[in-house]
C-alpha cells in the first residue's frame, strides 16, 4: 500500500511519453522500463492533493492524434502503394494499441470504468453524450485512428479495394491479404461500441456506411450485367452451370476480402441478380429436365433454388405432377393377370425410382420427399369416376396371397414383401376399408387353412405400428380365440376318449366371439348328416357344462370335413365343405341318386345344390349321366373308377365373379355403417371434453381424429351431428346456431 503524494505531472509525462511512443510503435521495451512506467501511471492516478488522471487522458489523446496524423502523411506519400502502406501501419498500430491498453490498466480501471454508464442509467434515460465520456486507452487509440487516418483516406481506400475486387472478378488480381486487413480496420475502430449496450446495433455502422453499401451496389450491377450476358449466350443448363461457378467464386472471394458480416449479404445480392431476377427462365426448363431425368441439370437447379425463399416451390410441383402422371399411367395399364401383385409392385417400383432420384439429386430434401408421398397417395387412391377405390382390396389380396404361401414355412423373401406392402398401406386413405377386407381374409386363413402364426402376428404388429392398437384390436382377439379353441378342443377330445368308442368321427371346433370375427350366419336351409349331428350335440353338452349362459351358433357354410374314400384301389383323403360332405355320405347307401333325392335329403336347393354337386363332379368323385344342365331328375352316380395322382387333395370350390362382386359390395356397405357409428362416437367424445364448440371447430377436430382411418366427407359429419341432436346427445346453442352444446 502506497501513500498518495505530490507529483510533478510535466516531469512525469516527459518520461512517460517516450515509452508511450515505443509501445504504440510496437518497439522492444525492457521489462524494468515497462514496470517503472506502469508505476508512473499508477502514481498519476492517485496523486495528492488532486489526481492527475484527466491530465494523463488529455495528453495521451493529444499524443495519439499527432502520431496518427504523422502516419497518415506517410501513407498519403505512397500513392502507388497506398493499400499496402495502410495495412502495414494498421497492423503495427493496432498491436501497439493493445499493449498500450495494458500499460494503462490502472487508469482504465480507476477512471474509465467508473465513469461508464450502467444499464440502470440507460434504462432510466440518464444518457451522457459519447464525446463527454472517457474511453479506455485502446478505444481512444481506435478513435484517433478513425479521425486521423480513416476519415481523410476512406474514399481513396474504398475506391482502391473496390477496384481490386472488380479486377479479381476478371481474374486480373493476384492473391493478396491487405484488403481484408484494411476492411477489418473499419470494424475495429468502432468495436468499443459493441460493448456499450446502447450502441449494440451500430458497431458495424461505420463499416457499412463507408464500404459495404458501395460494395453491394457494385456487386449487384456486375452480376446483373453478367447474368444478362450469360442468359443471351447460353441454354438453361449452361446458364446454371456457369452461375454455380460464379457463385462459388464469389463466396470464396468474400472470405478473402470482406468482413464476416458481409458474407450473407453478398450471397443474397448475387442470388437476387442471377437467380431471382431470372427465376422464370430457370423454371421454364424444369419440366423437361424432370421428364428426361436430367440428373446433373436437376441437381444444379436444386442447388441454385434451395437458397432462395420459396424457390423450390415450382420444382416440387413439377416433380409431384410427373410422379403422379407416371404412376397413374402404369396403374391404369393393369388390366388382367394377377392384378393385386401388379398393383403393389407398380407402386413400389414408382416409389423406389423417384425415391432414389430424390436421394441422389435433391439430397433427400423434405419438400421433395413430401411431394413423393402426396403423388403416391394420389396414385394409390385413384379410382375411376363413380367407382370405389380398389387399393384397400388389392393390397389386402396381395398380403393374403403371401401369407397363404407362408404356411409351408416363413421366408426372408415373404417377410420383405410384407414389409414393402406396409409402405403402400400407408398411402391408403380408406384404411378402415382395408381393415374390413383384411379381417375377412385373416378369418378365412385362420379357419380354412394352416396358418403361419408368427408371420400373421408380425404383419398385424406392423399394421398396429401405422394405425395404433384400436385398428388391430379385433385382429388380436381373433388370434386369442384360435388359441383358446385349440386348448378347448384338446379338453373335449380327452372327454370323448373316456366315454365314446373310436369309431365315431372326430371333430375340431373353433369357438369364435361374434363381435370380433367378421362372420355372419348363412341363411341356406341345410340338414346335417345324422352322424355329424350327434357329434355336434355332444360338443354342445360339453360346452354348456363348462360355460354357463353362452349360446353357440353353428356356421356350417364355413365348416370343412376330411373324408376317406375306401371304394377305390387305394385310399384317398379328401378335404371338402360340410355341404359336400352331406351329399357324398348319401352315396354310402346308394350308388345312384337323382338331384331331387339329394335335395330332399340335404334340404339344399337351387344354386347351392348345383354348385356343390358341380364341385364333386369336377373333382371326378361323382359322375353325371348327362352333359346337359342339371335338373331334378338328373342322375348322379359314384365314379367307381376314380383315381388321382395325389392321395390327399381338396375339392375345389370357385367363387363366381358375381359372388366376388357381391362380397366386395357387402364389405363396403359394412364399412359405411361402421363409419356412421365411428363419426358419432368421435363427435360425442369431442363434445364431452369441450362441452361447447363452434361448428367449424367441431368439423375440423372430427376430421383430424378420423384421418388415421379414413377421410370423412363434410356431409357425413353433418348427418352424424343431426343424428346426435335427435338422440339428445348434443344440442344447438340458443345463443348461436353455429355452436353446439354437450348434454350430460
Amino acid at each position: 500500500y502506497k501513500m498518495s503524494r505530490r507529483i510533478n505531472f510535466d516531469e512525469t509525462w516527459g518520461r512517460l511519453s517516450d515509452t508511450v511512443q515505443k509501445v504504440i510503435t510496437a518497439a522492444p521495451l525492457p521489462r524494468p522500463v515497462w514496470n517503472d512506467k506502469f508505476s508512473d501511471i499508477y502514481s498519476l492516478c492517485i496523486a495528492y492533493p488532486e489526481a492527475l488522471g484527466e491530465s494523463l487522458y488529455k495528453e495521451t489523446k493529444t499524443f495519439l492524434t499527432s502520431h496518427v496524423q504523422h502516419l497518415c502523411k506517410d501513407v498519403c506519400a505512397r500513392e502507388t502503394d497506398l493499400l499496402s502502406s495502410y495495412a502495414k501501419h494498421w497492423k503495427t498500430y493496432s498491436q501497439g494499441a493493445m499493449y498500450l491498453n495494458l500499460l494503462y490498466h490502472h487508469f482504465n480501471h480507476q477512471y474509465v470504468r467508473k465513469s461508464k454508464q450502467s444499464d440502470v442509467d440507460i434504462e432510466y434515460g440518464f444518457v451522457v453524450d459519447d464525446k463527454e465520456q472517457m474511453l479506455e486507452i485502446k478505444d481512444l487509440a481506435m478513435e484517433a485512428w478513425r479521425e486521423g487516418m480513416l476519415d481523410p483516406l476512406q474514399h481513396r481506400l474504398v475506391s482502391t479495394i473496390l477496384r481490386d475486387i472488380a479486377r479479381d472478378r476478371e481474374g486480373k488480381l493476384g492473391g493478396e491479404s491487405v484488403h481484408q486487413v484494411a476492411l477489418y480496420s473499419l470494424v475495429a475502430v468502432e468495436q468499443h461500441k459493441k460493448r456499450n449496450a446502447l450502441k449494440l446495433k451500430y458497431f458495424l455502422q461505420y463499416y457499412e456506411d463507408v464500404f459495404e453499401k458501395l460494395f453491394l451496389q457494385e456487386t449487384g450491377d456486375f452480376y446483373r450485367a453478367k447474368a444478362l450476358e450469360l442468359r443471351d449466350d447460353s441454354t438453361c443448363s449452361e446458364y446454371m452451370n456457369k452461375i454455380l461457378s460464379l457463385l462459388t467464386d464469389e463466396e470464396m472471394r468474400s472470405r478473402r476480402f470482406l468482413h464476416i458480416s458481409s458474407y450473407k449479404k453478398t450471397t443474397l445480392e448475387c442470388q437476387q441478380r442471377v437467380i431471382i431476377d431470372h427465376i422464370k427462365f430457370l423454371q421454364a426448363g424444369c419440366r423437361q429436365m424432370i421428364r428426361h431425368n436430367s440428373a446433373t441439370d436437376l441437381h444444379h437447379m436444386y442447388m441454385l433454388l434451395k437458397s432462395v425463399s420459396n424457390g423450390l416451390t415450382h420444382m416440387v410441383s413439377e416433380l409431384e405432377a410427373h410422379i403422379k402422371e407416371t404412376g397413374l399411367d402404369l396403374v391404369k395399364g393393369i388390366k388382367e393377370g394377377n392384378v393385386p401383385l401388379q398393383f403393389v409392385e407398380t407402386i413400389l417400383e414408382v416409389h423406389k425410382r423417384f425415391h432414389d432420384v430424390i436421394r441422389d439429386t435433391f439430397h433427400s430434401d423434405k419438400l421433395f420427399v413430401s411431394a413423393l408421398d402426396r403423388a403416391c397417395t394420389a396414385v394409390v387412391n385413384y379410382s375411376d369416376p363413380k367407382q370405389q377405390c380398389r387399393a384397400p382390396e388389392l393390397v389386402c389380396k396381395y398380403c393374403d396371397a403371401i401369407l397363404r404361401r407362408c404356411t409351408k414355412g416363413p421366408s426372408n423373401d415373404a417377410d420383405e414383401k410384407l414389409q414393402s406392402s406396409i409402405l403402400v398401406f400407408r398411402y391408403i386413405d380408406e384404411k378402415d376399408v382395408f381393415q374390413k377386407f383384411y379381417s375377412r381374409a385373416l378369418a378365412r386363413r385362420l379357419i380354412h387353412s394352416p396358418c403361419a402364426m408368427d408371420m400373421e402376428e408380425m404383419m398385424i404388429n406392423r399394421l398396429k405400428g401405422v394405425c395404433g392398437y384400436d385398428f388391430t384390436s379385433k385382429l388380436h382377439c381373433m388370434f386369442t380365440d384360435v388359441r383358446l379353441s385349440t386348448e378347448l378342443g384338446k379338453k373335449y377330445q380327452e372327454t370323448v376318449a373316456k366315454t365314446e368308442d373310436s369309431s365315431q368321427p372326430s371333430i375340431n371346433v373353433n369357438v369364435l366371439q361374434a363381435g370380433a370375427w367378421p362372420l355372419t350366419a348363412n341363411q341356406v336351409e341345410f340338414v346335417l348328416p345324422e352322424t355329424l349331428h350327434r357329434c355336434l350335440k355332444q360338443f354342445e353338452e360339453f360346452y354348456n357344462h363348462k360355460f354357463n349362459g353362452r349360446n353357440l351358433s353353428w356356421l356350417h357354410h364355413l365348416s370343412q370335413a376330411e373324408v376317406r374314400i375306401n371304394f377305390t384301389s387305394k385310399p384317398y383323403l379328401v378335404s371338402m365343405s360340410t355341404y359336400q360332405l352331406a351329399i357324398i355320405l348319401l352315396f354310402n347307401e346308394s350308388i345312384e341318386l337323382t338331384v331331387s333325392d339329394i335335395s330332399q335329403n340335404t334340404k339344399l336347393k337351387d344354386k347351392d345344390l348345383e354348385r356343390n354337386i358341380a364341385a364333386l363332379t369336377d373333382a371326378n368323385i361323382l359322375l353325371k349321366t348327362t352333359q346337359e344342365k342339371l335338373e331334378d331328375m338328373s342322375v348322379i352316380r359314384v365314379n367307381n373308377k376314380f383315381s388321382n395322382k395325389r392321395t390327399k387333395f381338396r375339392v375345389a370350390f370357385t367363387q363366381t365373379q358375381k359372388e366376388q362382386s357381391t362380397e366386395v359390395q357387402q364389405t363396403h356397405t359394412a364399412v359405411a355403417d361402421d363409419r356412421k357409428l365411428y363419426l358419432q362416437a368421435a363427435i360425442v367424445r369431442i363434445m364431452k371434453a369441450r362441452k361447447v364448440l363452434h361448428h367449424n371447430t367441431l368439423m375440423e377436430e372430427v376430421i383430424n381424429k378420423s384421418r388415421i382411418r379414413f377421410t370423412p366427407s363434410v356431409s357425413a359429419i353433418k348427418r352424424s351431428i343431426e343424428a346426435l341432436i335427435e338422440k339428445s346427445y348434443i344440442e344447438r346453442s340458443p345463443d348461436s346456431p353455429d355452436q353446439y352444446r354437450y348434454l350430460a
